[in-house]
């Protein structure tokens, strides 16, 4: 389909980068990260985190320079048993992360790098990403590979864990709208991507259909302020940004054929970050907007 163009956007912030909309390149080059690289979130002073630095169990940084390109270090170690994938950060800047191996979600401090089990998730296949409500809870997906089904779990600001759902297709990527009203989760075997109504007591209601894909799968996904979604099109080799309404306004080519995740960030919360499996690699593009977090 045609691109739709975009809304014309503010100055750029002091320090932003300054470059073409929707246009991807390079940020973090080929084999840095492992295959199993997933789980983008920008964290405290902008840095931007993913999981598997070199090997599976660890989690990397990466500081941008002044050239554009991130650079990436060794952040974390997770404890033996442990894998990570999806990861957000709390207003305390506390990191979290699905641990799909140790069926957890981890919490590890910034400052002394060690993480402890925050929630633990009995009955889950494998807490695979999670996004976090303006009201500190957390909502995670959890895939059955192997039989293309999947749960979906909450887990509150005090680690109480909640199913909220059972025999759905194979969860993937979630995102909680700006205001903390709606939930999406997407099945990407299925290719379906659903909206709830969150409640004050954080139950969902309304499950609806929001879109569905006729090829290719879906993996992680995030919202920009306007409620937009980016969801990475695995194997497709692009992510798609879909308004709130279920209409496809575009969708964004990326130099890799299989991301696996976004997220926002840089200076202005405008640079979004793709982490890419087949490259081992991490993509970035700018957005006419910033991400949910940065506000408006």
């Amino acid at each position: 389909m045609p691109a739709v163009a975009p809304q014309a956007a503010a100055d750029p912030a002091p320090g932003a980068s300054v470059e073409a909309l929707f246009v991807a390149r390079d940020f973090v080059a080929d084999g840095v990260f492992s295959r199993g690289i997933e789980g983008p979130a920008t964290g405290p002073g902008g840095v931007l985190y993913a999981v598997s630095y070199g090997r599976d169990g660890t989690i990397g940084q990466v500081h941008r320079q002044a050239d554009g390109s991130g650079k990436a270090s060794l952040f974390a170690t997770l404890p033996d048993g442990s894998t990570g994938n999806g990861i957000r950060f709390g207003a305390d800047g506390t990191m979290y992360v699905a641990d799909y191996t140790g069926h957890n979600v981890l919490a590890i401090d910034m400052d002394t790098r060690q993480a402890e089990v925050f929630a633990h998730l009995g009955g889950a296949f494998q807490p695979n990403d999670i996004a976090l409500a303006p009201d500190g809870a957390l909502y995670a997906s959890d895939p059955d590979w192997a039989n293309n089904s999947g749960q979906l779990w909450r887990i509150g600001a005090d680690g109480q864990v909640r199913r909220l759902e059972a025999d759905m297709g194979t969860t993937n990527g979630i995102e909680v709208s700006p205001d903390g009203r709606r939930l999406y989760v997407n099945e990407s075997v299925q290719r379906n991507v659903w909206v709830y109504d969150i409640d004050a007591a954080g139950d969902l209601s309304n499950k609806r259909l929001l879109i569905a894909f006729a090829d290719h799968g879906l993996d992680g996904m995030r919202s920009d302020v306007d409620g937009n979604l980016y969801i990475a099109r695995y194997g497709a080799g692009l992510v798609a940004v879909v308004s709130p309404q279920g209409g496809l306004l575009r969708e964004v080519p990326l130099r890799g054929a299989k991301p696996t995740n976004v997220a926002f960030g840089g200076a202005d919360g405008r640079d979004v970050y793709v982490t890419l499996q087949d490259r081992g690699a991490i993509e970035v593009f700018r957005s006419d907007r910033p991400g949910r977090e940065y506000g408006r």
